[in-house]
């Protein structure tokens, strides 16, 4: 396993593991290459969709020349706070941070001094700039804004409430452990604000419902966006999953001591069962002659589940872009997509190690439920949206 920066490039030349390049995790370094990946397949997208015509400009006012306002100011007051109120702290205490970047981040700990000086610093850049560019009088004109342009818009929105709602829902499984006194409240809160633990179904559904939020305010058609989103949703779940994997950060399989049969004689052994040496949550048991800071391995291999999404997903993503120009119903690729999404997903389910809950006296986990309802509205989606194609068919005809 490669948990971080440091152990690439030990595997690539030979330098020390745990150095100052740990600070860049696997995981965070695949998730955002997914999320850049998921940006550019959904410009390419939304680019010929507008092509089509089915995608149009929207109309906005701007107006040029005039000094910052006091959201401008603001905003970056508060942007150069956060870099500074953390950059500051990270720096002065840069082993903690070594240790877990994501957790200093995510937690309340920083340096006020820094903050102070950040918010300072950034509210007085957004003045001189805007006073360089300063009109009197200020001159309001009136600009054509394609969907394409506001993909920076939809990828940070996706991103930051996607990570939100993966945490959200991560512990939200843990709400039995914290009614049942097995962790404390503060255990519960810090876990929160902790880099670990993410539910990949949380991150979609909360990203999915501010960034259509998002649409209809900026006067988006939605289900054009939807059909667009839905190749570069599967492409992003599949790049994360080799972060989960590489980073081994606990999202595997159910241990797998069966013998490989030999009609996967040609596979590689870890694709069968893999042990997970230097996993980055410190499983299982030491390794021998390891003095680095992930030094352990798991006691049985397990099935590697991530690795299995992944190549699911990047077959999905084959089928999606393949279908994206031949479905003419605007929406139905997208309800395709969930149906092969939770398809995906509740049988991975069946090898993966996860919590099971009591639901309608069946044993499930979260994902499972959650699968199973996405392709029911995948199904349920694509019958209402045929059914409602035939019907203008027949009106027009």
């Amino acid at each position: 396993m490669v948990p971080d920066l440091s152990y690439i490039l030990h595997a690539l030349i030979g330098t020390s593991p745990d150095n100052a390049f740990s600070i860049v995790k696997t995981f965070g370094l695949l998730l955002v290459i997914a999320i850049l990946s998921a940006a550019y397949v959904l410009y390419r997208e939304l680019l010929r969709k507008e092509e089509e015509g089915l995608l149009k400009p929207v109309k906005e006012k701007v107006v040029k020349g005039r000094p910052a306002t006091p959201f401008e100011l603001g905003s970056n007051a508060l942007l150069g706070f956060i870099l500074g109120f953390k950059g500051v702290y990270a720096i002065l205490n840069f082993t903690d941070f070594q240790l877990d970047p994501a957790g200093v981040i995510l937690s309340t700990t920083g340096h006020w001094l820094g903050g102070i000086v950040g918010a300072v610093l950034f509210a007085f850049l957004k003045y001189w700039e805007k006073n360089q560019e300063k009109l009197d009088p200020p001159v309001v004109q009136e600009i054509s804004i394609y969907p394409h342009d506001r993909i920076g818009d939809m990828t940070i929105l996706a991103a930051i409430f996607g990570i939100l709602g993966a945490k959200i829902f991560a512990i939200v499984e843990d709400l039995d452990l914290l009614a049942e006194g097995k962790i404390t409240i503060s255990q519960f809160i810090d876990q929160f604000f902790s880099g670990s633990g993410m539910a990949v179904y949380g991150g979609m559904i909360l990203g999915f419902i501010t960034v259509y939020i998002y649409l209809k305010r900026k006067k988006i058609p939605p289900i054009h966006v939807m059909d667009a989103v839905a190749p570069a949703l599967i492409l992003a779940q599949g790049i994360g999953r080799l972060g989960c994997h590489f980073s081994g950060d606990g999202d595997w399989g159910i241990p797998n001591p069966a013998t490989r049969p030999g009609w996967l004689s040609w596979t590689p052994d870890w694709l069968w069962a893999y042990d997970y040496p230097h996993n980055v949550i410190n499983e299982g048991s030491r390794m021998a002659d390891c003095a680095y800071r992930y030094c352990h391995k798991l006691d049985v291999p397990v099935y590697p589940t991530s690795v299995y999404e992944f190549f699911i997903c990047t077959a999905i993503f084959g089928m999606l872009w393949a279908l994206r120009k031949r479905v003419k119903v605007p929406g139905m690729l997208f309800f395709i997509y969930l149906i092969f999404n939770g398809m995906e997903r509740f049988w991975i389910e069946k090898v993966r190690v996860n919590e099971r809950h009591d639901f309608l006296g069946m044993q499930m986990t979260q994902a499972e439920g959650i699968a199973m309802t996405l392709s029911i509205i995948g199904v349920i989606g694509c019958i209402i949206l045929w059914q409602r194609s035939k019907k203008n068919t027949a009106r027009k005809a």
